[in-house]
């Protein structure tokens, strides 16, 4: 879309996987796919969580709500990104893009906080296990997913009140896959640098505060089991191993998308579909492929 001087922006244009139109067709398919797998692998757990008696213990409870969270975060950006493939005018609102961008850092807010639930929850079965159910109680998981939906709507509203009045005059071409919070401040006709500063402060230190208690509690319950007989470490780390993998899948992206100086890793496509759509994929089949019980309880199915 042409600009003239003053003009007023109303739409950006994404640019995402532009090239070949075979290149695309091969994407909307791949894309495809993995939004249905997410959603259905999701939903899966979900249903699985809620139905099944076996499964009514804290850890399905907060992995039940992850499940929830991660399906919501790719629906954020997974549907507009896929039918953009066939589009050749590949526009989105500002409302659109603000919608976008206010619910991706909800979603992901909330996600963070929650992960830290599930940190605690193993430290408690592994270190603790006599007390779990009495520690870990249906108040407390209550509470967990009370404060992870707080977080992730003041942590998202603390960025929405700067930025969703900023003035748009001039270039409108967003190049990512979605609405990405640092390249579209850097498009307001105004200077950014505080803003920029906030948002690398906000977005930046939540992701470090949220992975400096994971990091410890993970590195506690190992040096805890490794002071027990042989064979509770190798219990313990099969135990963790799926809730590593998901939070560094989930934190790698954060911390290098928004804790590093926005000009070298903002516009990194690879990132963005590491985030939206890699992680939310994994997630469900990591879970899964580690855990005797879901596994056990789909293959009877």
């Amino acid at each position: 879309m042409d600009l003239k001087n003053g003009s007023v922006v109303t739409e950006f244009i994404l640019l995402g996987f532009s090239g070949q139109w075979e290149l695309q067709i091969f994407f909307f398919v791949t894309f495809s796919l993995t939004y249905s797998a997410t959603v259905l692998g999701n939903t899966l757990i979900m249903v699985t969580v809620t139905f099944s008696s076996t499964l009514h213990s804290p850890m399905y409870f907060l992995l039940g709500n992850l499940s929830f969270l991660d399906m919501c975060l790719s629906t954020v950006t997974m549907p507009k990104m896929i039918t953009d493939l066939l589009n050749i005018h590949k526009t989105i609102s500002i409302w659109g893009c603000m919608t976008q961008m206010f619910f991706m850092h909800f979603f992901g807010g909330a996600e963070m906080t929650l992960l830290i639930a599930m940190a605690f929850d193993r430290y408690v079965a592994i270190c603790k296990p006599l007390h779990y159910r009495t520690i870990l109680s249906h108040r407390l998981l209550s509470g967990f997913v009370i404060l992870s939906w707080t977080t992730g709507i003041v942590h998202t509203m603390s960025q929405m009140v700067l930025r969703v009045n900023l003035p748009f005059c001039g270039p409108n071409v967003i190049d990512n896959i979605f609405c990405d919070l640092p390249l579209v401040i850097k498009l307001a006709c105004m200077n950014t640098y505080t803003l920029e500063f906030f948002i690398i402060a906000d977005s930046g230190l939540l992701s470090f505060t949220c992975f400096i208690p994971l990091l410890v509690s993970y590195t506690v319950v190992l040096i805890t089991v490794q002071q027990r007989p042989s064979g509770g470490l190798s219990k313990a780390l099969s135990t963790l191993s799926a809730h590593i993998i998901v939070v560094t899948l989930f934190f790698g992206p954060c911390i290098f998308i928004y804790a590093w100086p926005f000009n070298s890793f903002a516009g990194n496509k690879v990132l963005a579909v590491f985030y939206t759509v890699i992680t939310p994929l994994l997630s469900p089949i990591i879970y899964t492929l580690r855990n005797q019980k879901i596994a056990c309880l789909w293959l009877r199915v």
